[in-house]
């Protein structure tokens, strides 16, 4: 009974992880490039690079049904890219808008 509730339970915080990731990787396609180093942040094709391999990790990390079933601890730890992403990286860049139809302005304005 307990085994089945703790595979419940990893496999509900891999496909969470996962799918914070894939949704890091959609926001991140819709941000303008200028936006990242405007902030002082990396610039958007490092935050590219690493939200891939961390979504790579994460896919591999989910449970036999649904991924590789293996990388359990490394898909864990992968779940840190998309963290910072979602706390530092993402509310920095949000006044820019989104692509390049955005409002052209930034934090200070016009």
């Amino acid at each position: 009974m307990f085994s089945d509730l703790q595979a419940l339970i990893v496999l509900v915080l891999a496909v969470a992880i996962f799918a914070a990731q894939v949704y890091c990787l959609v926001d991140l396609a819709t941000r303008p490039a200028r936006a990242f180093p405007a902030e002082g942040k990396r610039t958007k094709k490092f935050w590219a690079i690493v939200l891939v391999v961390a979504a790579l990790f994460g896919f591999l990390a989910l449970p036999y049904p649904l991924g590789g079933g293996g990388l359990s601890f490394i898909g864990l730890l992968s779940a840190v890219a998309a963290i910072v992403y979602l706390v530092d990286v993402k509310p920095a860049v949000a006044p820019y808008g989104r692509g390049s139809g955005g409002s052209g302005r930034g934090r200070g304005g016009w």
